[in-house]
């Protein structure tokens, strides 16, 4: 039974430790760029969107498409940052043992 005990110790302290590291990850930012960077988004460590600056130069009707494209390319880039971080963040906290997938803290 005392090693039950010290198991449920480390579950519980595991637990705390991916509070922290949510809460972590909600306050961390990450910049993503397009086209030299013309176009510039900032998420968070969860993938949420923060921020979007777009160069004044792309606002021309004519080129919208293009704009369109930076934006989401920027996005991506910023996601894949994120996704990186927080990768990093996880094998740090689980010392390097893989998690299932849906037990991610996100």
């Amino acid at each position: 039974m005392k090693n039950l005990g010290q198991l449920l110790k480390q579950a519980q302290s595991m637990q705390t430790k991916m509070a922290e590291l949510q809460a972590q990850l909600a306050r961390a930012e990450v910049e993503g760029a397009a086209g030299g960077g013309m176009v510039t988004t900032v998420m968070n460590g969860k993938g949420e969107l923060k921020r979007i600056k777009i160069d004044p130069s792309l606002a021309d009707p004519n080129e919208i498409e293009v704009l369109e494209d930076l934006i989401v390319a920027a996005c991506a880039d910023a996601k894949g940052k994120a996704e990186a971080s927080t990768a990093e963040e996880m094998k740090k906290l689980t010392g390097g043992l893989s998690l299932p997938p849906g037990l991610a803290p996100f």
